[in-house]
C-alpha cells in the first residue's frame, strides 16, 4: 500500500482531525453578565479583561434586582471566536458572577445608547445643527446663544453618524453612556 502524499501547502481533512476549526476573524460581541452588586466584582470583571489584554469597547453597569442585590454589567468586547470563548468561560468562573449572557449570538437583540453632544455655532452651522437634530430625532436639552447640548438614543451606529455630521458644525464636546442592550421577544 503507497503512503498518502499530501500537497505542500494544503491541510488534511481526517476524520481522526477532531479539533474544532476557529476563525481568525475578529468579532464584536455584547455580553450582558449578572453579578452580586457588592464592593469589588465590577473591578474582579474589568480585571479579567485588563489582565489577559482583552479590550472592552463599552461598558455600562447598574443595579437590576434590589431585593436580590443584583447588577447587570453589559460589556462590548471584539475578539476572535477563541477568545470570546474564553472571556465567558473566564467571566462565568468569577464567583460574583450569576450568569453570563452572549446576546450577539442567542439572538436578536436591542441595542441602545445614549449621547449627550454639546455644539457651538452661530447662524448657518446653528440652523444645520438644529435641522439635522431633528432629523436624527435629538433633543436639545440645553441652550444658549452660543451653543446647544443635544440628547440623542439609538444604536451606536446612529450616535456615530450624528457625531461625524456634527463635526463640522461646531461639535466641542461629547459624553457616552455605553451599551445597553437586552435580548428580542420571550425570555
Amino acid at each position: 500500500m503507497s503512503p498518502l502524499k499530501i500537497k505542500k501547502g494544503s491541510t488534511s481533512h481526517s476524520a481522526y482531525d477532531l479539533r474544532p476549526s476557529y476563525s481568525d476573524t475578529v468579532e464584536r460581541h455584547t455580553l450582558a453578565v449578572l453579578v452580586e452588586n457588592e464592593p469589588g466584582v465590577l473591578a474582579r470583571v474589568i480585571g479579567l479583561f485588563a489582565g489577559r489584554g482583552y479590550n472592552i469597547e463599552s461598558l455600562t453597569v447598574a443595579e437590576v434586582d434590589h431585593q436580590g442585590h443584583r447588577s447587570r454589567i453589559t460589556i462590548v468586547t471584539t475578539g476572535t471566536p477563541q477568545i470570546i470563548i474564553q472571556i465567558k468561560a473566564q467571566l462565568g468562573r468569577i464567583i460574583d458572577v450569576h450568569k453570563v449572557n452572549d446576546l450577539t449570538v442567542e439572538g436578536p437583540s436591542v441595542e441602545r445608547e445614549l449621547g449627550l453632544f454639546k455644539v457651538a455655532g452661530k447662524g448657518d452651522q446653528r440652523v444645520e445643527a438644529l435641522r439635522l437634530a431633528d432629523i436624527f430625532r435629538a433633543n436639545v436639552v440645553d441652550s444658549t446663544l452660543e451653543s446647544f447640548v443635544f440628547e440623542i438614543t439609538g444604536t451606536p451606529e446612529k450616535i456615530d453618524a450624528f457625531a461625524d455630521l456634527m463635526r463640522p458644525l461646531g461639535l466641542q464636546e461629547v459624553a457616552r453612556t455605553g451599551v445597553a442592550a437586552l435580548s428580542r421577544g420571550a425570555v
